[in-house]
């Protein structure tokens, strides 16, 4: 019985999916899989053929690999790699190259031969590419082909670098590249523009070939590219579904990665549920979009031919359902952010005392606050409440050179004019001239050039907190040494980030905290500034009373909203209100028009933070409540 329920459930999966609780667990997995297929080859005298991956994905899979050879004897000596794919052109040398990756993830740590690595060569002449590649078939086909290939999977669906488009049957060959795949790279190159536009890949039909095929996704960024992958139909639009024909693949994914498959997104479609409060509010809300109805206009025959009949027998009648949770999405609803004073709080999202609340707005980046929650923040100032706002990053990597020497040089002409020859910062300046004419992409800024680009951005920010009307006392410049660390290294201690914003909880003891809630990228700047917050409060908490009446508030960025579902507090704002907020974002004028990295996304910071919140309006409105120009969607983080 419990396999056909299992197969229910599963029912519009077309490949084998195996989901665990977080990328560690999943990784330790893998990565003994690997070595399970090593010891076994090495037992019977043979060589253990691997393609391996690079980008983030396998890095924990590595290190695994590394920890088994270092303590528990795991030889690598006989092992053959070949990795699927390199950037075209990259040198060998190259922070990028895929050469250094493996080399400091695996390679350099183990007892694997050098002659037994295999890596395409980014440094060929373009005339001897398609030579090298029928090579690098021919020498995976000489070894008997390949024992397991772990993989990745892009955006755009791509595995190795094979884009949209790749034919099934494909071999190791020169591509080009699709335009996500290099915005998603840009971070690593400093910029878009210094992503190369082509690669060296092993085909969809190399891979094929591998006796065992695992492809691995964790965070959410990935999980709907997963689910397409999953349950959509084999595509050329999506490389990635074409493993759907192989019989010996296997999707490895973490929760966040598999949560928009149907058994976990919308479970009632393949299974009877347990309808608890949150998954009734989920399903109704869904059922009100997917039929483009409000709420109040669902009906019995709604539930009933879309999946949710088991809710409607168990809960119903469906129009109590239905007021149920059209009156749970109306309570979410406040223009009082710090709590109405001297109301009745039992249904708002806020605590109506103390009429006067200390608050804290943490800001990975020196323009988060306004972008993000411009119009709460300022409403909070306007009705008289103690708003810190606290910049925990400096932000200094994204500020384009030429507006860093633009600072200089009004530096150096205003010390003129008063008389006054700068000698020191006018050799700074040469330097720093000289220093771009042969910067390489992503290369670290010397010192005194990451100082002015920081200096700029908290100049930006100062102008914005005190036009939403905080005085200079309340605004903090963090500085969290993690991000100027984690520059050289990934494998950085938190420890004095952690101690650093401790104190400043302790100096302002908020009643209300508010903080970036964007944890779709485990190791961006937001989650790491939020598990900064969230330890130092875990620690407070042991020790000081004040935590006890602390509310930890979630904001979302400018790219993406809450679902529906999960918003707890809505901030509706007036078009007034609006402009307001555009006026503060306008502040950062280093991040107009055309940021240093701006994702895939060509609309300007202020432009996606409109849009978002409109979004966010109209979906109440659709849903049959109030129409409003915009909301700001918050989440309450439980402890």
């Amino acid at each position: 019985m419990p396999r056909l329920n299992l197969l229910e459930e599963t029912r519009f999966e077309k490949l084998p999916v195996t989901v665990y609780p977080d990328m560690l667990a999943a990784s330790k997995v893998v990565a003994g899989r690997i070595a399970g297929i090593i010891k076994q080859k090495t037992q019977r005298g043979e060589k253990a053929v691997l393609g391996l991956a690079t980008g983030a994905t396998p890095i924990a899979v590595y290190k695994e690999l590394v920890r088994l050879h270092q303590q528990e004897g795991l030889s690598f000596k006989n092992v053959t790699t070949f990795n699927l794919d390199e950037y075209y052109p990259m040198s060998a040398t190259a922070v990028q190259s895929y050469k250094v990756f493996m080399n400091k993830h695996l390679f350099d740590h183990v007892d694997i031969a050098p002659e037994n690595i295999n890596i395409p060569d980014g440094e060929l002449a373009q005339e001897d590419v398609a030579a090298f590649c029928l090579d690098y078939e021919k020498k995976i086909s000489g070894y008997g082909g390949l024992d397991l290939q772990i993989l990745g999977i892009g955006r755009t669906g791509h595995i190795g670098f094979n884009e949209p488009g790749s034919a099934p049957n494909s071999g190791t060959r020169l591509v080009s590249l699709d335009e996500l795949t290099r915005s998603d790279a840009a971070h690593d190159f400093g910029g878009k523009a210094n992503v190369p536009s082509k690669a060296i890949t092993m085909g969809i039909g190399t891979i094929f070939k591998a006796r065992e095929i695992i492809l691995m996704a964790w965070n959410a960024k990935k999980a709907e590219i997963v689910r397409k992958a999953v349950e959509g139909d084999a595509s050329a639009d999506i490389p990635a579904t074409y493993l759907q024909h192989s019989d010996n693949v296997e999707f490895i994914l973490d929760e966040d990665a598999a949560s928009a498959l149907t058994r976990f997104n919308t479970p009632w479609l393949v299974k009877d549920c347990a309808w608890d409060e949150q998954l009734i509010k989920k399903a109704v809300i869904w059922l009100a979009k997917t039929l483009n109805k409000p709420i109040l206009k669902l009906t019995e025959d709604d539930y009933n031919t879309n999946g949710m009949a088991q809710l409607a027998t168990q809960n119903g009648p469906v129009y109590h359902i239905n007021i149920h949770i059209f009156n749970k999405l109306q309570h979410t609803i406040t223009g009082w952010p710090g709590g109405k004073p001297n109301a009745d709080d039992n249904q708002r999202p806020e605590r109506a005392t103390p009429a006067v609340k200390r608050a804290i707005v943490f800001s990975p980046h020196p323009d988060d606050d306004v972008i993000s929650m411009g119009g709460t923040f300022i409403r909070l100032a306007d009705q008289g409440h103690d708003v810190h706002v606290a910049y925990q990053t400096s932000g200094n990597t994204a500020v384009w050179d030429d507006d860093a020497l633009r600072f200089v040089e009004f530096s150096l002409d205003l010390s003129k004019s008063q008389g006054v020859d700068d000698e020191k910062l006018r050799a700074s300046y040469q330097e720093m001239r000289e220093f771009i004419k042969t910067k390489k992409p992503n290369e670290r800024d010397p010192q005194e050039m990451e100082t002015i680009k920081g200096l700029i951005r908290k100049g930006e920010a100062i102008a914005g907190a005190r036009f939403v009307g905080l005085d200079d006392d309340h605004i903090h410049f963090q500085g969290l040494p993690f991000y100027d660390k984690r520059k050289m290294s990934k494998e950085v201690s938190y420890e004095e980030d952690i101690e650093q914003t401790i104190a400043l909880l302790q100096q302002v003891k908020p009643h209300q905290i508010y903080a970036a809630g964007d944890f779709a990228d485990p190791h961006g700047t937001h989650k790491t500034c939020f598990d900064i917050i969230h330890e130092a409060i875990v620690r407070l908490s042991k020790t000081e009373e004040w935590v006890k009446d602390c509310w930890l508030w979630l904001y979302r960025g400018a790219w993406f909203e809450f679902e529906t579902h999960e918003i707890e507090m809505c901030v509706p704002l007036s078009p007034e209100e609006v402009e307001r907020k555009r006026l503060a974002i306008f502040k950062h004028q280093s991040q107009k028009d055309r940021p240093v990295f701006p994702g895939d996304d060509a609309r300007e910071f202020w432009v996606r933070a409109e849009d978002r919140t409109s979004e966010t309006a109209r979906t109440y409105n659709q849903l049959g409540l109030a129409e409003y120009e915009a909301m700001e969607a918050f989440v309450r983080f439980k402890f």
